[in-house]
Parts: C-alpha cells; sequence; structure tokens
C-alpha cells in the first residue's frame, strides 16, 4: 500500500470521527473497511486513531451530546501556519469554533466555520503530518463541500487556505470547483443550493474507496448502518452513501478515472 509522506497546503490531511458511541463505532468501520484502532490515552482526551494495515487513515471522539452536534464524519486542510489561517478566515466571513490548539508535539489544530456555516479543521503539523495512505481500499479518497454558498465559499477556500481552484463547470444545474487540476486535485466544493434538504447545514462529506460500492453498502446494513443514497453509476465510479450504526454520513466510491 503507497504511503503518503507530505500534503499540500490547503489539501485535506486528516478525518475525524465524532461519535456517540466509540466502542460501536470502532467495531462498525472495523469490520466494513478492516480498520484497526487504538486509544491515545486519557492525556489526549480518549482520542482515537484508526489504522488501515498500520497506516494511520483518520480518528475519533466521543461525542458527549453536550454540544448539540449530531454524529459526524470532520474534514481537517493543512495549514503552514494555524494561527495566521484563524485571522485570515475571520478576516473571509468565516467564524472560529476551536481557537489554534497547540497537541503535544504532534501540531498545532483549530477548527473554523467557511461563510456557508460548514465545519473545517486546519492542522499544522508538527511530528504528525497527518494521511499515511489515501485512496486505496478501505482509505479516504475524496472529500467535498456541499454548500448553499458557493460563490463565498470558493473565495474562503482560495484565499485563506490558498486553494489553486480550478472551476470544473459552471452550468446552472452544477457548479463544482476543484482544489488544483486534473492531476492534483485534492477535494471539490459543490453548489448544493438545488438539492440539500431543509434544516441540513453545508457541510463535507468524506468518500471511502472499496472494490464493490454494492457489497460494501450491503455490508454497512448488515453492521448496523443504513442506506441513505443507494449505489449507482456516475462518470466519477459507482457511488453509494450510507450511515453507520450511530447516524454519522460517509459515502462509498468503486472504480472511476482514479483507479
Amino acid at each position: 500500500m503507497p504511503t503518503r509522506d507530505e500534503t499540500p497546503i490547503g489539501a485535506p490531511c486528516w478525518i475525524d470521527l465524532y461519535t456517540s458511541d466509540p466502542v460501536a463505532s470502532r467495531s462498525f468501520y472495523g469490520d466494513l473497511f478492516g480498520w484497526t484502532s487504538e486509544d491515545a490515552g486519557e492525556e489526549f482526551g480518549g482520542y482515537i486513531t484508526f489504522a488501515k494495515d498500520g497506516q494511520a487513515v483518520g480518528g475519533g471522539m466521543r461525542n458527549d451530546g453536550s454540544g448539540g452536534m449530531p454524529d459526524v464524519w470532520s474534514v481537517h486542510l493543512t495549514t503552514d501556519d494555524a494561527r495566521k489561517t484563524v485571522e485570515t478566515a475571520e478576516a473571509n466571513g468565516g467564524h472560529v469554533i476551536v481557537p489554534p490548539m497547540d497537541v503535544a508535539d504532534l501540531g498545532t489544530m483549530s477548527v473554523v466555520t467557511d461563510p456557508g456555516g460548514a465545519a473545517v479543521g486546519a492542522w499544522q503539523p508538527g511530528t504528525f503530518k497527518g494521511f499515511a495512505v489515501l485512496n486505496e481500499p478501505g482509505t479516504a479518497a475524496w472529500f467535498e463541500l456541499l454548500t448553499r454558498d458557493y460563490d463565498a465559499s470558493v473565495a474562503f477556500y482560495r484565499d485563506v487556505f490558498r486553494w489553486p481552484v480550478r472551476t470544473m463547470s459552471e452550468s446552472p444545474e452544477f457548479r463544482y470547483s476543484t482544489y488544483g487540476d486534473a492531476d492534483t486535485q485534492e477535494a471539490g466544493i459543490m453548489d448544493a443550493g438545488a438539492f440539500l434538504p431543509e434544516g441540513v447545514p453545508a457541510h463535507w462529506s468524506v468518500y471511502f474507496r472499496v472494490t464493490d460500492a454494492d457489497a460494501a453498502l450491503a455490508r454497512a446494513v448488515e453492521l448496523g448502518g443504513a442506506i441513505v443514497t443507494p449505489a449507482e453509476d456516475t462518470p466519477y465510479g459507482r457511488l453509494a452513501t450510507a450511515s453507520d450504526v450511530t447516524g454519522a454520513h460517509f459515502k462509498l466510491i468503486a472504480g472511476g478515472p482514479t483507479t
């Protein structure tokens, strides 16, 4: 399994699962994707690190319900200066959820919201760089912002996280921009104003690569999850959306031009 040593500035470097039942979530993803999991210890608040074949692929923490936030997957983008990123975010219509904080010698983290209200993390690497592997079966493959405030969000990620923005489509039916061109794409931003259900806020989605989307979706249901969107063929692969054992949504991708 190829490993990843560095992440470009502004690109996704890590994902976290906010879960109301860490034990059940560890079992679910362990069975579904073949992940192992390890407790970071009390000094890190009971944080969980997920790994695939010994390589770090994501993390998790308990959702105690006190903040009113549902169980969810979150995305962190790489920065070379977390404090400056937060200052720039505030100057460009963002708001601070978690101010910059050092995590031992691992790095510095913060969480902000973009102008559309979607939460996103910023990670300034220290000894911990983030993903060790990406876009292999059982690991994160793509990251996508669904927003009702498309123009402001594209400008935000360009100006705050220094995205080399590429406009992929500007048709009224499908507005989409990516980080980088076809050879350097790292994530996407979609104008979801026409289809995001009322009450569902702007948010980042995580796609996990699998060899068979239909089989993975069926297995997720067997493990206590649910089908949100059935598998369907698209120009980018066979895609599906599922929820895990506590209700956190995630996407599956099989095939497509990246394989």
